[in-house]
């Protein structure tokens, strides 16, 4: 059976959201004047709205991961058949390098760039083990119908919470580094931000197996 709804319903999904973060940030850097708390409250309003939107719109199709740690757990767990793992992980890459295009051609900047903001350090790295932690956590124990809703206010937490401002997405700091604007991030700074997030994202997933219940655990 040909799964391409789930796999584009990832890249569109990847794409909005990536869109949604750097094209906020661009806004918000433009009118804030200088105000980097007010460009940051402004990037998480537009984050948590586009998140909640995506996850009701694009969920009962693909899952809405838009994230390849997510689709990572979900797979460990059985949750996504192991054979779609790799389709949505490179749907959720391209979404994310479209996504920070898009912005670009809409506020009228080059393309094609490469981010010069660093974003590194052992605090930062832990920031976002934490963050994706803390996001496969709430995903994993919210109640049926309400992952959208509790997601969407995490991250828009987390965002201020943590010193990375919350990234918790492979996806999202590759499409990031394609954007020298307000939420871009070095390449070289990328691998390092990957790999805290998925250790954090399978520590998110110990905590939720230390706190099941006799009854989730079918006892």
């Amino acid at each position: 059976m040909i799964h391409w709804r789930r796999y584009f319903a990832e890249l569109v999904g990847t794409a909005a959201l990536l869109c949604a973060v750097i094209g906020s940030g661009i806004m918000a850097e433009q009118l804030a004047d200088g105000n980097t708390a007010v460009a940051l409250l402004a990037n998480t309003f537009a984050t948590v709205f586009a998140l909640y939107v995506l996850i009701e719109t694009l969920g009962p199709i693909s899952g809405a991961h838009f994230n390849p740690v997510v689709s990572m757990v979900m797979a460990y767990r059985k949750d996504l058949a192991r054979h779609h793992l790799m389709a949505y992980i490179l749907a959720q890459l391209i979404g994310a390098a479209l996504g920070a295009w898009i912005a670009h051609a809409m506020f009228e900047l080059e393309i094609l760039q490469l981010s010069t903001k660093l974003r590194t350090g052992p605090a930062q790295w832990f920031a976002e083990a934490v963050a994706t932690g803390g996001l496969l956590f709430v995903i994993l124990r919210s109640p049926e119908g309400k992952a959208s809703s509790i997601v969407a206010c995490y991250i828009g937490a987390a965002y201020w919470f943590t010193a990375s401002t919350s990234f918790a997405n492979p996806a999202a700091a590759f499409g990031r580094m394609f954007s020298n604007t307000f939420a871009g991030i070095s390449p070289s700074d990328v691998p390092a931000f990957v790999a805290a997030q998925i250790v954090g994202g399978f520590l998110g997933l110990l905590l939720h197996t230390l706190l099941k219940s006799d009854h989730q655990n079918g006892h």
